[in-house]
């Protein structure tokens, strides 16, 4: 299929452009908002998404049975049961608010994308995403769904961009090193976001560290967005000289910036660091230049961190629960839902009373074969696309790996463990051996009962 959408009168990044186009304003405003305006917002938008939750989904009319859209007050929300990930994609046909749209569609869908990113049925947009816990998600929004998303992500660059005279005429450009494929978030908006008001600039996390600095220096991207194990092997090219870019900002995203990391990447580069929180669930944050803490764009989603009992996790402490409500996704609604990555409660801001908190522990291990680093990435985008794998878990052995995989379906292993195959080997690593497991559970940590998905030698 070429680049039009199903409806064959638009190009999809064209279509892409002019909505995000026209929500990017209202965005760059909304960063000034005091916690009054932020407040009233979330009331009338929490209305607004229950409402249509309670309508459409009956996975959510049955959980929501009492509850009164246009009378809801923010204050309520605490009373609302919590979903999870489990309860999301055992109940997913139920859980869609538009009834034309199953699991068994999306997952046809994703299969078909191959490089090329196409709307389901000229209007959804579909992602899967393995998530820092192993247990495979998949999210479908519409297109002006997924502006949003993106908006609340490049607003804080462009607002930026403003303040130092305003973006060129082609658009704000940021170097993506993400996912190619656009069964992911990041390979999604890089393949849309071609031109004004934003342009991504693509290269895969997955290529060899050589060839990125290759495509780097010949592309000289202004602003960089990357892995943060990715950024701190391209520091390392940066000393050498390999590396000749110099990007006016660096963010990192995706996994943990330790400090030895922001030290490395800061040194290397010249620029402070940028730490982005991005979930293919909807919640986005993004930290000021040069530090650590992150501001979370309470607008998209309502965040709460909580203890062991249910109540707002005090300063300084690790949050035992984290959910977020998803206001701009009325597609699949999520609502109270629960997050897997550990954040660290900190002060909100004292004028806008947005939430901010250091994210802890969404590093995936590399896995290191004597000079070569494989990115996790190389291996999650196989299995993203394996709707049969419900849950996995990768151990790294000495010429390859081993996958255990909690099947929800039939697999064929042999398939699975030649594409893990070919794209070890695309990475670097040669004549990998794959082995491919299934197993009843995965084994999860014996108190946070979180699960390692990665285990390395």
């Amino acid at each position: 299929m070429s680049a039009l959408t199903e409806t064959g009168v638009e190009a999809l990044p064209a279509r892409f452009g002019a909505t995000l186009a026209g929500r990017l304003g209202a965005h760059v405003e909304r960063l000034e908002w005091d916690a009054g305006q932020l407040q009233e917002f979330q009331r009338r938008e929490s209305r607004r998404l229950l409402a249509v939750a309670v309508e459409c989904s009956p996975f959510h009319a049955r959980r929501l049975r009492g509850v009164d859209p246009e009378r809801f007050e923010l204050e309520q929300l605490p009373e609302l049961p919590v979903m999870s990930k489990e309860q999301m994609m055992s109940s997913f046909d139920e859980l869609l608010t538009d009834r034309r749209l199953t699991r068994a569609r999306v997952d046809d869908h994703l299969g078909a994308l191959g490089m090329e990113a196409r709307l389901l049925d000229g209007q959804y947009v579909c992602l899967a995403s393995g998530g820092s816990s192993g247990l495979r998600g998949v999210f479908v929004q519409t297109i002006d769904e997924y502006v949003e998303f993106v908006a609340s992500i490049v607003r804080r660059p462009m607002a930026r961009a403003i303040r130092a005279g305003g973006p060129p005429p082609d658009g704000l450009t940021l170097g993506v090193i993400a996912a190619a494929a656009p069964i992911h978030s990041s390979g999604f908006g890089a393949a849309v976001a071609t031109g004004p008001p934003v342009r991504l600039i693509p290269a895969p996390a997955t290529l060899p560290v050589a060839e990125l600095v290759r495509r780097l220096n010949q592309l000289q991207p202004p602003a960089l967005l990357a892995h943060t194990s990715k950024l701190v092997q391209l520091a390392a090219e940066r000393r050498t000289g390999r590396l000749q870019i110099k990007p006016i900002s660096i963010t990192a995203m995706a996994e943990t910036v330790t400090a030895e990391d922001r030290v490395s990447i800061e040194a290397a580069f010249g620029v402070p660091l940028i730490t982005q929180f991005t979930s293919t669930e909807g919640l986005v944050g993004q930290s000021a230049p040069g530090h650590a803490v992150i501001s979370f764009a309470g607008d998209t989603c309502i965040v709460e961190m909580l203890d062991a009992a249910n109540r707002p996790a005090p300063e300084g402490a690790e949050a035992a629960k984290v959910l977020i409500t998803n206001l701009h996704n009325r597609t699949q609604p999520l609502i109270r839902y629960e997050l897997t990555d550990r954040f660290i409660v900190h002060p909100p801001d004292p004028g806008s009373g947005i939430l901010r908190a250091t994210v802890e522990g969404r590093a995936d291990d590399v896995f290191r074969y004597a000079d070569l680093a494989i990115e996790p990435l190389v291996i999650r985008t196989v299995m993203v696309r394996t709707p049969a794998a419900l849950e996995y878990q990768v151990h790294q052995t000495e010429r390859g790996i081993d996958v255990h995989v909690v099947l929800d379906g039939r697999l064929d292993h042999a398939a699975l463990a030649a594409s893990l195959g070919q794209s070890l080997r695309a990475a670097g690593l040669p004549e990998p051996q794959v082995r491919v497991h299934a197993v009843t559970d995965i084994a999860r940590h014996p108190e946070t009962g979180k699960a390692r998905r990665f285990i390395p030698l």
